[in-house]
């Protein structure tokens, strides 16, 4: 059933593109949107992992470079029964991270360097779980080409206003322009919430039955929210598209969010966390470590939850 909605969530995001072509050049330019739309589908399969990692300036991390997040997301990623992804770290103060990838086996992971200094082992692993998550319900593909359309279907519309023929007499038609300009990335910011918010649901579910510390990824969610509404982020301030990918929106306003409420997240992992046995990691999200732990180096020394190793 879900995945039967989402099909036609998609077939509403390309049909709305090719309304928005209709309305810029009638008929030739419905055609023209169906053949794009098709094209961006066909190529944002193959590439939905490049065309987010490029567009955050993300560098890909290993073994050598970054050995203690790496190694994390591998024992995550055992634990999930998922084939180990890519690892990314984005070079950001702005707190988040998000997946990408057509399919489990050629799936990637990023997170910002904002969000990987501020957490402590345990909320690390309950986010990158939740990213995990995203993978192992096959989101990452959905979401990926939900965004790309959307951020095509508000650049055409931006354009639509200036662009658009006139009616003989060199007027334009004004209700046309107001479709164009207002209203079809609006009905796209409906259609991503519709297909987004309860994805996230279940990825916070998965994430915590893949931690086994729901309580650890509800504290990281806390916190990212309070510093993500603060700390600009570029890449979703040009294509606002993007924000669905995160693990926490980009904006305050809950009605325009792609999300759900962040408090609403958190109760419902604050219910599975009473029903489930202790976690399996030493550290709480609420008690910092006594002594160093593999993520939690001694304060002097530089660790890959602080990825910028001398």
């Amino acid at each position: 059933m879900n995945g039967l909605k989402t099909t036609m969530l998609l077939a509403a995001m390309t049909a709305l593109f090719m309304a928005l072509g209709y309305t810029i050049g009638g008929g030739a330019g419905a055609v023209i949107a169906l053949l794009v739309a098709a094209g961006m589908n066909l190529f944002t399969f193959w590439n939905a992992d490049r065309i987010v990692l490029s567009m955050h300036g993300a560098r890909e991390v290993d073994a050598r470079s970054e050995p203690e997040f790496y190694a994390l997301v591998g024992t995550l990623a055992q634990c999930a029964s998922l084939p180990m992804p890519k690892v990314y770290v984005i070079d950001s103060p702005h707190p988040n991270a998000f997946a990408t990838g057509r399919d489990p086996d050629h799936a990637a992971v990023a997170a910002t360097t904002g969000l990987l200094s501020m957490l402590s082992r345990d909320e690390v692993a309950g986010v990158m779980a939740h990213e995990l998550g995203h993978v192992k319900n096959r989101d990452t593909l959905i979401m990926t080409m939900v965004a790309t359309i959307a951020g095509a279907i508000s650049m055409l519309a931006n354009f639509g206003l200036f662009f658009r023929g006139g009616d003989g007499n060199g007027n334009h038609n004004m209700a046309a322009s107001i479709l164009a300009v207002i209203v079809a990335p609006f009905a796209a910011m409906i259609v991503q919430m519709a297909i987004s918010r309860t994805r996230e649901y279940s990825a916070d579910r998965a994430g915590a039955e893949i931690s086994g510390n729901p309580r650890a990824l509800a504290s990281a969610l806390s916190k990212i929210a309070g510093h993500a509404a603060r700390i600009p982020n570029p890449v979703s301030e040009r294509n606002p598209a993007a924000a669905q990918l995160y693990i926490v929106p980009t904006q305050l306003s809950e009605m325009f969010s792609t999300h759900p409420a962040t408090e609403s997240r958190i109760a419902a992992l604050e219910q599975m966390a009473s029903t489930m046995p202790p976690p399996r990691m030493t550290e709480t999200a609420s008690t910092p470590p006594k002594a160093p732990s593999a993520l939690r180096p001694a304060a002097r020394r530089s660790s890959a939850l602080h990825p910028h190793r001398r």
